[in-house]
């Protein structure tokens, strides 16, 4: 499967909704510990949330085309869906996610699909059971996700006919309480 338009659709996405300059992780949470420490000691959320919105995604465009690998968490041996977002959000905030996507459904904010953001969990019910899969928002109805056996980690379109009838939610970890609430 050729993974270039797809590539080019993806990173096409996520500049529309980032800033001018994208960092790398490290750079992201450094620009955080930085931003955290300035305004006399009180952080910028809203600057806060979208530098960490930044460092998930730049954290999960590396991992486009690695292998699904059902129990998998990391790209020499391949992911699972909970495993892949997992890691994204251990990369980019040092956030130490259950490894499930049911026990992640219980995590942050639930909010509905007309609220999305980019860098909330989107869950399905892929297994005749609710929350059996997740992935990461990345905007334009869009999100990453490590699909199932003989798949990739890949960018899916929220309005395919396959994940309209499966969506089971959303929560959002990122931002004011909800990054609060999601570290338990």
């Amino acid at each position: 499967m050729d993974l270039k338009p797809l590539l080019i659709a993806l990173v096409s996405a996520a500049l529309l909704h980032a800033p001018a300059h994208a960092e790398p992780p490290e750079a992201a949470q450094q620009a955080q510990a930085r931003e955290a420490s300035s305004d006399e000691g009180q952080p910028d959320l809203f600057g806060r949330a979208t530098h960490q919105v930044q460092g998930v995604m730049n954290s999960g465009l590396q991992y486009l085309g690695i292998p699904y690998r059902f129990g998998g968490s990391s790209a020499e041996t391949g992911f699972d869906c909970s495993g892949l977002v997992r890691r994204i959000f251990s990369d980019a905030l040092g956030l130490n996610l259950p490894r499930s996507a049911r026990e992640m459904a219980s995590m942050g904010k639930q909010v509905g699909r007309n609220e999305l953001k980019p860098g909330d969990l989107v869950f399905f019910n892929t297994m005749r059971r609710t929350f059996s899969h997740v992935g990461i928002y990345l905007g334009d109805d869009r999100f990453l996700h490590s699909p199932s056996a003989g798949g990739r980690v890949r960018v899916d379109n929220l309005n395919e006919a396959y994940w309209q009838r499966t969506f089971n939610g959303a929560r959002r970890l990122i931002g004011g309480e909800a990054a609060a609430n999601s570290i338990r």
